[in-house]
């Protein structure tokens, strides 16, 4: 059963989402106010927040930027649905910039809030099968010119001397060699191969990928930036 958390001050307008979402299978909890909010948050993550932008204590927009802050549980990966009377572009910019992952303007239907809902949780259910399925890996060998890596044996050689990786690098590596082409980003991984949450200014990947460019040599190049995004690894031909 999936957990909402709406955050909305109006009584009858939550008191009728509230209703329906529970006829649909959910369990929903309340908050009326900013505060309450990220009291609730903390204490029973839930797997959704549906969130207004004009709240008592605390407004919405100030609510998300705290629940977007890295040292928020599940932080990176709770979707957030705005609702709010506002209208206008910018607004609805500075909401998705700031961390919404929707924005639904007042007046609505309780239909079409339910379909934004399941579709944002069927987004979120992919997102994690594909960084569940790159966290795992697989254990095959994988050979790309000079270069081999042996997964279950943790070990990487180069025209058959061995690679001084440490298991980070390794990972990393791993992980591009897999998915040739592929362009990561950043905070995808840093997520993936560190497991932490990405904070602006944050140059862990970036030194790894400096590191891992100079160990493999010519072959260093092959792993591109891909400016605006992170990083990929190009097979050579």
């Amino acid at each position: 059963m999936p957990t909402l958390l709406l955050v909305e001050d109006a009584p009858d307008l939550a008191q009728v989402i509230i209703r329906e979402f529970e006829s649909a299978g959910y369990r929903v909890l309340h908050a009326t106010d900013g505060m309450t909010a990220l009291q609730l948050f903390a204490s029973q993550p839930p797997d959704l927040v549906i969130l207004d932008w004009t709240l008592p204590k605390l407004n919405g927009l100030e609510v998300l930027r705290r629940l977007r802050q890295s040292h928020w549980p599940q932080s990176s990966a709770v979707p957030v649905l705005m609702l709010t009377a506002r209208s206008e572009e910018a607004d609805r910019v500075l909401g998705l910039e700031v961390g919404a992952d929707d924005y639904l303007t007042k007046p609505f239907s309780i239909r079409e809030l339910i379909a934004r809902v399941h579709a944002l949780l069927r987004r979120i259910e992919h997102v994690q099968a594909i960084l569940a399925a790159d966290r795992n890996g697989n254990a095959a060998p994988i050979t790309c010119g000079p270069l081999c890596l042996d997964p279950s044996a943790y070990q990487a050689t180069l025209a058959g001397a061995p690679l001084d990786l440490t298991r980070t690098e390794f990972d990393l590596l791993h992980l591009l060699l897999r998915n040739p082409s592929r362009a990561f980003s950043r905070s995808y991984l840093l997520d993936t191969v560190w497991g932490e949450n990405y904070v602006a200014g944050d140059r862990s990947v970036d030194n790894a990928i400096l590191r891992l460019r100079k160990k493999l040599g010519a072959l260093g190049d092959a792993i591109e930036t891909v400016w605006g995004i992170g990083y990929r690894f190009q097979s050579p031909p």
